[in-house]
């Protein structure tokens, strides 16, 4: 059983900037690695996604996320990284790494990122 571990969330202010990662424990499996959240109050199965980075080079961003989000994917490390700077109220969320290769996916168990004053 392939385990994720994410690390990084916390409370941050309105504009602020936070790195999470997420560090898979192992690698030989993986094609991508990404990060989606759920949004306070909806249900674990509306999570959309924020951002994906394959061991190809290609990395692919929903529209809210694409000029303030960066991620990237270290292979070697088999840890992906989500860089988030100028954060709003409406980016708090359970931020959740997910992991997938050889038709296999897997999923950690969240960090909880706040955007409060």
């Amino acid at each position: 059983q392939v385990h994720l571990v994410e690390s990084g969330g916390g409370l941050v202010q309105p504009g602020g900037s936070r790195t999470l990662s997420c560090t898979a424990s192992e690698s030989d499996f993986i094609f991508g690695m990404g990060w989606y959240r759920r949004a306070p109050g909806k249900s674990s199965e509306r999570r959309e996604r924020v951002a994906l980075a394959t061991t190809t080079g290609v990395t692919d961003y929903t529209d809210f996320a694409k000029d303030r989000f960066t991620i990237s994917l270290d292979v070697a490390k088999a840890t992906v990284y989500l860089q988030m700077d100028s954060l709003k109220l409406e980016d708090t969320a359970v931020y959740y790494c997910n992991a997938w290769g050889n038709g296999n996916e897997y999923w950690g168990p969240g960090t909880q990122v706040t955007v409060s004053s």
